[in-house]
C-alpha cells in the first residue's frame, strides 16, 4: 500500500489535496485552517500565471502542510520559532522525504537552513504576504499595497527571495483585475478576502473556493493571458459542476490511509 506521502502527492487536483488535508487535520490533530486554504490559493494562481519552471504539485502540497505543528495561539517566541522545523520532522515521520520537508521547514527562516531551496521561496511570500491580508486580533488585514510594502522593505529585507519582483508584479497584475462578486465589482483579492471573512469554517471555506472563487479567477487569468492556461483551459467547476466534495467515498480512502500508517 502506498504511503500517505505518495497518496497526497499522486493526487493532482487542488480540491482533492484540500479534502485530503482537511481529514489528515482532523485524524492527526494537526493546524489546519481557512488560512491555509486562502494561502494555497494564492500560490496556485501565481504558479497559474507566472511562467516558472517549478514542480506545481510539490508546491502546492508544501503549501497545505508547512504549517502543520503551527499553534493556533502562541505567546511562547521559542515555539514560533520552532514549529517550521518540528513540522518538517512530522512529515518526514509519515512517510515524505527530506527535500519534501526541508521545502517545508524553510517556510521561515528561523532554523537558519541553507542554502533554501527554490520552492520554499514561493512559500515564504504566499505565506507572510497573505497573512498580512488576513484579519488578526490585533489588528485588521491590509491592503495588498501595504501588505507587498512591508513584505519587501521590512519583513524580507537584506533577505535574497528569487521569486521576490515576479510575485510583486503579478500581485500588482491582479490588482488591475475586476472581480464579479454579488453584482459588484472588486479586486480577485477583496473576493477572496470576503470569502474568508463569510466562511463559517474551513470545510465550507474550500467549497466557497473551488466552486464560486477558481472558476472566475481562472477565466480571468485565462483572458489576461496566463501562460498556464493558454497552454491548458481546465477549469474545475466548467468541466463537472457536480462533482462533490468531503464525498464518502474521499473520506474512506484517505482514513484507510492514514489508519493503515498507523498499523505499519
Amino acid at each position: 500500500m502506498e504511503t500517505f506521502a505518495e497518496y497526497i502527492l499522486n493526487e493532482k487536483e487542488i480540491s482533492a489535496k484540500l479534502e485530503i488535508t482537511y481529514y489528515l487535520a482532523k485524524k492527526r490533530n494537526i493546524f489546519f485552517d481557512k488560512s491555509v486554504v486562502f494561502k494555497t490559493e494564492i500560490a496556485r494562481i501565481f504558479l497559474n500565471y507566472v511562467p516558472i519552471e517549478i514542480d506545481k504539485n510539490l508546491i502546492l502540497t508544501a503549501c497545505l502542510l508547512c504549517n502543520c505543528q503551527k499553534l493556533e495561539i502562541s505567546q511562547d517566541l521559542e515555539q514560533i520559532k520552532s514549529y517550521a522545523k518540528r513540522g518538517a520532522e512530522y512529515l518526514f515521520s509519515i512517510g515524505f522525504d527530506k527535500r519534501f520537508c526541508k521545502i517545508c521547514e524553510e517556510v521561515n527562516r528561523y532554523s537558519n537552513s541553507n542554502p533554501r531551496e527554490k520552492e520554499s521561496d514561493i512559500l515564504e511570500l504566499v505565506d507572510q504576504f497573505g497573512g498580512m491580508l488576513l484579519d488578526r486580533p490585533e489588528r485588521i488585514g491590509l491592503k495588498p499595497d501595504e501588505a507587498l510594502v512591508l513584505l519587501e522593505y521590512r519583513n524580507l529585507k537584506d533577505k535574497y527571495n528569487r521569486y521576490m519582483q515576479s510575485f510583486i508584479d503579478f500581485i500588482k497584475e491582479l490588482e488591475k483585475m475586476q472581480y464579479d462578486i454579488a453584482k459588484a465589482e472588486v479586486t480577485p483579492l477583496e473576493a477572496l478576502v470576503e470569502l474568508y471573512r463569510n466562511s463559517e469554517d474551513e470545510k465550507k471555506f474550500i467549497t466557497a473556493v473551488v466552486y464560486e472563487f477558481e472558476p472566475q479567477i481562472d477565466e480571468l487569468l485565462e483572458k489576461k493571458g496566463g501562460i498556464q492556461y493558454a497552454q491548458n483551459k481546465k477549469i474545475l467547476a466548467k468541466e463537472n459542476p457536480n462533482r462533490p466534495l468531503f464525498s464518502e467515498e474521499t473520506t474512506r480512502k484517505v482514513m484507510g490511509h492514514l489508519l493503515g500508517n498507523e498499523e505499519e
